[in-house]
């Protein structure tokens, strides 16, 4: 989580510097909710499709800082090459798809992979895992493809980030249904609600949500209450939610909340909190420093494809413009 934060911190001076072309989209306030599903999966089994606000999920499950700085960036290093928009990377062999701009259309995307193990006969013991917002609950690829899992009882776990506006439209303007966990019920299959400010009572539920779907009981979808502490992107400044909804429970710091349970509990102290702290600021100064420096795609040696490479193009000449 303070990893995330750190590192999104610096994304956000970058980009208000004009070092970062496309926008920046944070994931403050959704840390607890990202982290624990991350840390949940198990790296080089399971499957997991982050949004855009799951930069700590991202982390735990593996993916190095050098990956996204590299890609905010246009590093030709990068796991996308520098050929692709900063958040839509990822590194599908590794089990981690590339995000999709058209949200929810990444719950189709787990469930296809999910399913094509089953056709391979290497389901057993996988889990597949997605991140969604409150309004990409409302979209035809979030409702075919859950339906599809729960048919076919996928081990498919869909957390949806209830940040309680989908851009600017409030919940109310979105669903008719007191809570978006009885949805859960309309497609059969297991719901959990969780307040995702509170990282030990995320830790519990996610986790647990988790252990049903690789046990075999289908999928599992947790609906987890907050408000993202920002705005929709750096371009917005979220000038549409009420200040006493800022000022609500939800409006909690999730990383306030989980440095006061580790210290209460026994976990942590103050003094390693600052010690991580210090770590993780020098981790990402080092992994912009090395972005910065790496060479951008060179338009004139580039066949422009991000991840296929069954029909490479010729080598275009300087003056060969390369088009689809």
């Amino acid at each position: 989580m303070l990893r995330a934060r750190i590192l999104e911190n610096k994304l956000s001076s970058l980009y208000k510097a004009g070092k970062i072309v496309g926008g920046v989209y944070l994931g403050r306030g959704q840390e607890a909710v990202s982290a624990t599903l991350g840390t949940a999966l198990i790296q080089g089994t399971d499957f997991f499709a982050p949004l855009i606000r799951d930069q700590a999920g991202r982390t735990a499950f593996g993916e190095p800082l050098l990956d996204c700085t590299r890609t905010y960036l246009g590093s030709v290093q990068g796991p996308m090459r520098g050929r692709d928009g900063n958040i839509h990377r990822g590194r599908p062999k590794e089990g981690m798809p590339a995000m999709i701009s058209h949200l929810g259309s990444q719950v189709s995307v787990v469930a296809g992979m999910l399913f094509a193990k089953r056709l391979q006969g290497t389901l057993e013991g996988r889990v597949g895992a997605t991140c969604i917002g409150d309004g990409a609950s409302s979209t035809g690829a979030f409702h075919e493809g859950l339906n599809l899992a729960a048919v076919e009882k996928l081990p498919l776990v869909v957390v949806i980030g209830n940040n309680q506006f989908a851009y600017s439209t409030p919940n109310d303007r979105q669903f008719a249904c007191a809570d978006l966990v009885e949805k859960a019920r309309g497609y059969g299959i297991g719901g959990m609600a969780v307040d995702g400010t509170d990282l030990l009572a995320c830790a519990s539920v996610i986790t647990e949500a988790v252990r049903r779907a690789r046990a075999g009981q289908g999928p599992q979808m947790v609906v987890a209450r907050l408000l993202r502490l920002s705005g929709h992107g750096e371009h917005d400044d979220a000038f549409y939610v009420p200040g006493e909804v800022k000022q609500g429970h939800y409006g909690r710091d999730c990383i306030e909340v989980a440095m006061r349970q580790l210290v209460e509990n026994g976990i942590a102290t103050v003094e390693e909190i600052l010690t991580w702290q210090e770590q993780f600021a020098d981790e990402v100064q080092r992994a912009v420093a090395q972005a910065q420096q790496e060479a951008a795609p060179d338009p004139y040696h580039e066949n422009w494809t991000a991840l296929a490479t069954r029909f490479p193009l010729a080598t275009p000449t300087p003056t060969q413009a390369v088009f689809p």
